[in-house]
C-alpha cells in the first residue's frame, strides 16, 4: 500500500537507508534477545545508547584531539558498567528486571543530562563520523559491523554450551540450576551483552548524525522489545530465534519509514509502535496456551 501511494518507498536508495538505520537499531534488539531469553527484560538499553553516544561524542569531539578509538572505549565503557550494574542487582541482589533496569534508565538519562547541561556536541572528528556514515566499498559500515555481531552472537547462542545454558535458563530456571547450570552467571553475562551492544548502537548513531544529541535513543526500547517478540521469541524464555529478531527490527523500521513517507504525525507514530508491541505480547500470550 505505501509503496503506491509513495513510489519511493522502495528505491534501492531508501531501502538502503532502512537497512542502515535498522542494522543500528538492531544491536539493541540482538542484546534484548538474549535478555529476554533467559525470561527477563532490560528497559535500560535505549537510555544507556544515548549516554554512551553522548560520551563518546565528548571525546570525539575534533578539537580534543583524540583519536576515535578513544572515544569509543569509552562508550563501550559505559555500556559495560550499566550491563554489569544490572546484572549484579537482578542476578545476585534478587532485584526484579522490570525494576532494577528501569532504575538504571533512569541513572544513564541523568548521566547524559548532566555532561552537557542537555546541550548538544557538535564539531566531531572526521575519522569517528566516518563509522556511521562511511562505507567499505558499496556497503555501508554500519551494516558491515551489525553483520559481524550478528555472526558472533548467532554462533554464541546456537553453538556453544552457554547458548545452551541460556535457553536452559529461560525454559526452566530451577532445573537449569540443579543440573549445575551457574544461573547467576548467565543471568548476569546477558545484562552486559545487553549493556555493550546498546552502546556500540549509540556510538555508531552519534557517528551516523556526526553530533553527541541528548534524544538518541529515547523509547528505543520499546523498538527492540517489539523487534524481539515479532520475531518470535517468547517473553517467558527459553525460545525465540535471533534470526526472527532481525526479521522483526526490519518490519518495524519499514514501519517507522513508511509512516513518515506519508507523512504520519511522530505522535501517531507512537501510537502505532504502542499497538504494534501489545498485538505482538497478545499473540505471544495466546501460542503459550
Amino acid at each position: 500500500v505505501i509503496s503506491v501511494l509513495r513510489p519511493r518507498f522502495i528505491s534501492a536508495a531508501n531501502l538502503r537507508n532502512v537497512i542502515r538505520i535498522a542494522s543500528i537499531n538492531g544491536l539493541l534488539a540482538i542484546g534484548m534477545t538474549f535478555v529476554i531469553l533467559t525470561g527477563g527484560i532490560d528497559l535500560s538499553v535505549g537510555a544507556v545508547m544515548g549516554c554512551a553516544g553522548m560520551y563518546s561524542a565528548y571525546f570525539a569531539q575534533a578539537a580534543k584531539g583524540y583519536p576515535p578509538i578513544v572515544a569509543v572505549l569509552i562508550g563501550l565503557l559505559i555500556g559495560l558498567g550499566f550491563g554489569l550494574f544490572n546484572g549484579w542487582i537482578i542476578a545476585y541482589l534478587k532485584v526484579p528486571a522490570f525494576v532494577g533496569t528501569l532504575g538504571s534508565m533512569s541513572i544513564a538519562s541523568g548521566l547524559t543530562f548532566l555532561l552537557t547541561d542537555a546541550k548538544p556536541i557538535p564539531n566531531l572528528s572526521e575519522g569517528f563520523k566516518k563509522m556511521g556514515g562511511g562505507n567499505l566499498g558499496m556497503i555501508p559500515i554500519p551494516i558491515m559491523m551489525m553483520s559481524v555481531v550478528l555472526l558472533v552472537c548467532f554462533a554464541l547462542l546456537y553453538k556453544t554450551r552457554y547458548g545452551r545454558y541460556i535457553f536452559a535458563v529461560g525454559g526452566n530456571l530451577n532445573a537449569a540450576h540443579v543440573s549445575g547450570i551457574d544461573t547467576k552467571k548467565i543471568i548476569g553475562s546477558v545484562y552486559v551483552i545487553a549493556g555493550v551492544l546498546s552502546a556500540f548502537a549509540g556510538i555508531i548513531t552519534t557517528a551516523r548524525v556526526t553530533s553527541g544529541v541528548t534524544s538518541t535513543g529515547k523509547g528505543y526500547e520499546t523498538d527492540a522489545i517489539a523487534a524481539v517478540v515479532i520475531g518470535g521469541t517468547s517473553l517467558t524464555g527459553g525460545k525465540g530465534r535471533l534470526w526472527g529478531t532481525i526479521v522483526g527490527i526490519l518490519i518495524m523500521q519499514f514501519l517507522s519509514n513508511g509512516l513518515d513517507m506519508l507523512g504520519v504525525n511522530a505522535y501517531y507514530q507512537l501510537l502505532v509502535k504502542g499497538f504494534v508491541v501489545i498485538g505482538a505480547v497478545m499473540l505471544d500470550g495466546l501460542s503459550q496456551d
